[in-house]
């Protein structure tokens, strides 16, 4: 980019340093532009040694003169930092948060601030490969747009939605699916280590066939179910499986699964930090 934002990344976690590397590898800014606070000196020392970018002790030395400013912390700490940064950012900056839960509203009224943009990338933006739904407040202007949407590209994929209710939604489904896809490829790696297989082979059969089904799907562009039917033979080892599946109710609980998930979401937006311990199936 001819114009080399400076950038502020609020919480340099797993996420954050994402972002550190995705703005660096697609040159949007230089480690000179960049400055991250973390709670751990430690940290801060390592991103620096490894990017080259400048660490900041505070949260307000890191928002100053930042014409973006990444909110990238947990959701029970997010309060605590939006105290700590208001009116502290400059008037016309960009405020891009990726906090599970945290409205619109609520950054804006606890920072004192308008320009904002709410993000639900999910992990595998960690190597270029994610997808983020996203949106904005009225305020940001078609620049910023464009600047966010460059930002979230360096993350993989990226939706943009004008409807902000969509985010908890992303969040159950996209934000939260890699740990249902983790689950599913631990469980069928142990399975085939219950049949017999070493580890690392079963691994690498859970893992090709995983990769290679979506492929296949991508490339051929029909319904899943479609795929599915094609490879279930009458009487054969699928329907055998299938039928397992369906009768233990896998399709509910995915479904009941990523409910949860959307609801547990609602809830952070809702400062509520701690989950109850509700009973789903009364």
């Amino acid at each position: 980019m001819e114009n080399q934002p400076a950038v502020a990344i609020i919480g340099a976690g797993v996420m954050g340093e994402a972002i550190i590397s995705g703005l660096l590898n697609k040159k949007l800014t230089v480690p000179g532009q960049i400055r991250a606070s973390d709670p751990l000196q430690d940290r801060r020392i390592e991103l620096q040694a490894k990017y080259g970018i400048i660490p900041a002790a505070d949260n307000p030395a890191a928002v100053r003169n930042a014409e973006v400013v990444i909110l990238s912390v947990k959701p029970q700490r997010l309060d605590r930092v939006l105290s700590n940064l208001r009116n502290q950012i400059p008037a016309s900056a960009l405020v891009l948060s990726i906090v599970a839960g945290a409205s619109i509203e609520q950054i804006s009224q606890q920072l004192n601030h308008t320009i904002i943009v709410r993000a639900m990338p999910n992990t595998p933006a960690q190597i270029g490969e994610g997808i983020t739904v996203w949106t904005t407040s009225a305020t940001v202007s078609p620049e910023q747009v464009e600047l966010a949407r460059l930002i979230l590209n360096a993350l993989g994929q990226e939706v943009y939605l004008e409807e902000e209710y969509y985010l908890d939604m992303a969040t159950a489904l996209s934000g939260t699916g890699p740990a249902y896809v983790f689950l599913f490829m631990e469980a069928m790696i142990d399975a085939g280590v219950h049949l017999g297989f070493p580890r690392r082979i079963a691994e690498q059969l859970v893992t090709q066939t995983i990769l290679g089904s979506v492929e296949y799907y991508q490339r051929r562009k029909v319904h899943p179910a479609t795929l599915r039917n094609e490879v279930t033979s009458p009487g054969g080892t699928s329907a055998a499986a299938i039928y397992y599946l369906e009768k233990a109710g896998v399709r509910t609980a995915i479904s009941r699964a990523v409910w949860a998930a959307y609801e547990r979401s609602q809830e952070l937006g809702k400062g509520k930090t701690s989950q109850s311990p509700e009973n789903h199936d009364q």
